[in-house]
């Protein structure tokens, strides 16, 4: 499928999340471990892919993200667990 992205969680060096949406997770895995990647991950490489999600489209993957972001710490945690 053309369209398809995929949704994605990483686990910083920190201990924290990053969420984000690609349609390459590995490309997208490389570039945050070699600091190109999000503002956000720079500082905290490296990063492991700890979860991903395939939607058909790109809209569909950002409303994932969107929503996991809005979610606690806890509830990430959870959510992450069910899967």
């Amino acid at each position: 499928m053309a369209n398809e992205a995929y949704f994605y969680v990483l686990k910083c060096r920190d201990n924290s999340f990053y969420g984000g949406y690609t349609t390459d997770v590995n490309r997208r895995l490389d570039e945050h471990n070699r600091g190109i990647g999000a503002k956000y991950t720079r500082g905290r490489t490296p990063v492991k892919l700890i979860h991903s999600e395939k939607f058909s489209s790109k809209n569909e993957a950002m409303r994932a993200e969107a929503k996991f972001k809005k979610l606690s710490r806890k509830q990430k945690e959870a959510y992450l667990n069910q899967q």
